[in-house]
C-alpha cells in the first residue's frame, strides 16, 4: 500500500509472507524473498510480514479418500485493512493507493469511504489481476503496464545504505 502523506512525503507498506512451507522444493525461495525486504526497508518500506497456515484437505473425489496438505496465506489482507483505516483514522493521508487485485479488502475499502468521504483510495491493480468490482469501488484506479515491473526493479546489485551488497537473482 502506497500513502501519500499530507507533506506529500510518501509512506509506502507493504504486506507479505514468507513461504518457509515450499523451502523443500525451493530451498532458497525464502533466502531471495528476504533480500528482498531488506532492499525494501533500506528505502523506508515498512514491511509486514503475515503467515501461511497449513490446512489438511480432503480429495473432492468420492473414491479419494486421500488428504493433502495445503498452505494459505493468512492474515495479509486483514492487516491492509486495518493499516487502511489506521491513516485515514490518524489524518496520515488523503489518498491511499492499494497494489492489489484481491476483492477481500472490499468490505474495508466501502468502510473508509464510509467513514472518509474527503479520503480518496485507488487501487493499482498488478498486470493481468484489473478487477471490475474493486474499480467500481474506487474509480481513478489504474493497471500496472508490465514494462513498469522492468523499469522500477532494484539495481544489480543493490546497495544498502551501510554498503551491503544484495544481487538480484534472476527471478526478480
Amino acid at each position: 500500500m502506497q500513502l501519500a502523506t499530507k507533506r506529500n512525503w510518501p509512506i509506502s507498506t507493504i504486506f507479505s509472507a514468507l513461504a518457509t512451507h515450499i523451502e523443500a522444493l525451493d530451498p532458497d525461495v525464502t533466502a531471495r524473498h528476504r533480500r528482498l525486504i531488506k532492499c525494501l526497508e533500506d528505502t523506508g518500506v515498512i514491511v509486514g510480514l503475515s503467515r501461511f497456515k497449513p490446512r489438511q484437505i480432503r480429495c473432492p473425489e468420492p473414491r479419494c479418500g486421500k488428504t493433502f496438505l495445503k498452505h494459505e496465506e493468512k492474515e495479509t489482507d486483514v492487516a491492509i485493512a486495518v493499516k487502511l483505516l489506521e491513516v485515514f483514522l490518524k489524518n496520515e493521508c488523503d489518498t491511499a493507493v492499494l497494489v492489489t487485485g484481491d476483492t477481500d479488502l472490499a468490505p474495508a475499502v466501502r468502510t473508509a469511504v464510509s467513514l472518509f468521504p474527503t479520503k480518496r483510495i485507488l487501487f493499482a491493480f498488478p498486470y493481468l489481476r484489473k478487477n471490475k468490482e474493486l474499480s467500481k469501488l474506487a474509480p481513478g484506479s489504474f493497471t500496472i503496464d508490465k514494462s513498469q515491473y522492468a523499469k522500477y526493479q532494484f539495481p544489480d546489485p543493490c546497495i544498502l545504505s551501510d554498503g551491503t551488497a544484495i544481487g538480484k537473482p534472476p527471478s526478480w
